[in-house]
């Protein structure tokens, strides 16, 4: 422990602390923009300068620790000149577009702008480089907008490994872009997202589709039809400043209903069609294991599977061909929905709000059109762009009273809830195979083992006498460690459930933006308490699922289901990894 004061406050921490984290212990805050814990600690913004007394230069808060008798002023004449000076060099290449930026009102840069009290003379002349990029891409860079803090470079190297992000010129035209110099949708990303949701400004957004919906949702000849995941319902109400107790999932059911759309459905629904699915082919697998290579693995996640077919295109037969829940309620709202209420399935668009920017590139698949031959799924909002579709049509979502999801595709059980956290479809999906193994259900709570947030879990669990060999994995980088690991023999699994996004959908790439915090554990442990307090905790014993199955796919794995709710991930390319030798590079 050591003793220093700052800005004249007397303060007793760890010897290991940098003075961001002394100064934040004390309730100093320091502003900054590049820094990001144990990712992004480059100090390359200098925003976070402070003066130390008996040093002649003004030091970076946020990599130099604290020292015994260390007396800092964090905000001192010197200090805010500096600042003002570096942020408004910064504000010379960003073009200032604050009313029309998505970002607006939750910028980084924006703020601390603001905090030092930056006007619009600013001394230096703006020198906006030029965007080019494809805007029909799931994700978007505006290089006017980015600051080049080189966060979205280490989230993606360090966390995600995928090194999309690289540096490109020098001096005064350096940039950011996409590395290799490819264009995005032709390098091998997988649309996780990550990079967005730890930009500190505007720079990298999703696609925006909201435009599309307000068309569909004005045209009398359309029927729209919408579907909202798991994660989102314990996440839409943040930017609204509302609890989770009052961002209640029939409260964001009201707001639906008032945007305008003709049905709410709950895609917790085809979750657990899913499991059935799901479920039932890897029982099929590990009674014929002579015909089968092992693990299989999960298929929900669209950025892993963009993931295995780029950096691991020979294991991509081991994919379940079970659509992702949303891609298979696409389906069924076509074939089945549109059937029982005499609908031409022509005139249904179907829009999904999902935690993901992934799904934005999935249900633009080729063969992802099974059940009418137009997309399953027409458009996919993140919840970010939900959230602005109600602003822009001033829903306030406090004074709305709760409205239940529409029926018959509207019920579901807790095991469909818990899709939205990393380890929930492995759980989900072992409830369900216990229970067509034994005839009788497990105790809910029976494999919560694969419950938390370490990126990759693994555990061993008997049904029936039979023992299965599982592990959960989430971010990509985790995901390529146990992949590697799995070609080199040093582990064996029967089951793996992979999510791109840092614990699951929860922490996904389109949900609400809190830069420097993660909220990610936060948000899963709601969905769990949501499971535990679900009349229904089996995705077998869901009363909806069971009817559909009894009344249109007889069972799962039957040929209906197999046309409308299985694919083929043999049938779309991806660009494969431009490191041929990543399992032995480094």
């Amino acid at each position: 422990m050591v003793k220093l004061t700052i800005d004249n406050t007397p303060v007793v921490c760890d010897e290991s602390l940098t003075i961001m984290d002394a100064a934040a212990s004390a309730g100093i805050p320091i502003p900054h923009l590049c820094y990001l814990k144990d990712i992004n600690e480059i100090a390359a913004c200098r925003v976070c300068v402070v003066e130390v007394e008996g040093t002649e230069r003004l030091v970076p808060a946020c990599d130099n620790t604290v020292q015994e008798g260390m007396v800092v002023y964090t905000n001192s004449p010197r200090v805010r000149e500096a600042r003002r000076v570096n942020v408004e060099l910064l504000m010379s290449q960003h073009s200032g577009q604050c009313m029309s930026c998505v970002r607006s009102g939750n910028c980084s840069l924006q703020t601390v702008a603001n905090d030092l009290n930056i006007l619009d003379d600013n001394p230096y002349p703006r020198d906006l480089p030029i965007n080019r990029w494809d805007k029909n891409a799931p994700l978007f860079k505006d290089v006017a907008k980015c600051i080049k803090c080189m966060r979205c470079v280490n989230i993606c190297d360090k966390v995600q490994d995928m090194r999309i992000w690289d540096v490109e010129g020098t001096g005064g035209h350096t940039n950011v872009n996409v590395s290799m110099n490819r264009e995005i949708m032709n390098a091998d990303c997988a649309f996780c997202g990550q990079c967005i949701t730890h930009c500190p400004t505007g720079a990298l957004r999703e696609r925006d589709d909201t435009m599309k919906v307000i068309r569909a949702l004005a045209d009398p000849k359309i029927v729209t039809v919408v579907q909202v995941a798991p994660a989102v319902r314990n996440a839409w109400g943040e930017e609204f400043g509302m609890t989770r107790q009052e961002a209640s999932e029939l409260r964001m059911v009201a707001a639906l209903k008032k945007l305008g759309f003709d049905y709410v459905f709950d895609t917790d629904f085809a979750a657990d069609m899913t499991i059935m699915e799901e479920a039932t082919e890897f029982l099929e697998q590990i009674t014929h294991p002579d015909q089968h290579k092992f693990p299989m693995f999960t298929s929900c996640c669209p950025g892993w599977v963009r993931f295995l077919k780029s950096q691991f295109p020979d294991m991509v037969g081991q994919l379940s061909t079970t659509k992702s829940p949303h891609q298979m309620f696409g389906a069924t709202i076509k074939s089945y929905f549109a059937e029982t209420q005499g609908i031409d399935p022509k005139n249904i668009r179907v829009i999904s709000i999902m935690p993901c920017v992934a799904k934005k590139a999935e249900c633009a698949i080729p063969n992802q059109n099974d059940a009418c031959g137009d997309p399953d799924v027409d458009i996919v909002l993140t919840t970010r762009e939900m959230n602005r579709m109600l602003r822009s049509d001033h829903i306030i979502p406090q004074i709305l009273k709760d409205v239940p999801f529409d029926e018959p595709l509207g019920i579901a059980s807790g095991a469909g809830v818990i899709f939205g956290i990393t380890g929930g479809v492995m759980e989900a999906a072992l409830r369900t195979a216990y229970f067509a193994v034994t005839g009788k259900n497990p105790a809910p709570d029976a494999f919560k083992d694969v419950r938390g947030m370490d990126g990759w879990k693994e555990s061993t669990f008997e049904i029936n006498g039979t023992k299965l060999r599982i592990a959960v994995v989430s971010g990509l980088g985790n995901t390529r460690k146990l992949i590697t690991a799995l070609r080199k023999k040093e582990v064996a699994y029967d089951f793996v459930e992979v999510m791109a996004c840092p614990g699951g959908c929860s922490g996904g790439g389109g949900m609400p933006i809190h830069d420097g915090f993660n909220l990610t554990e936060e948000r899963g442990e709601e969905l769990y308490n949501l499971d535990l307090h679900n009349k229904i905790r089996f995705s077998h014993e869901n009363p909806g699922v069971t009817k559909i199955y009894a009344d249109y796919f007889e069972k799962p794995l039957s040929e209906k289901a197999e046309h409308l709710l299985h694919t083929d991930h043999f049938g779309w390319e991806m660009p494969l990894s431009p490191y041929p030798n990543r399992e032995t590079q480094d």
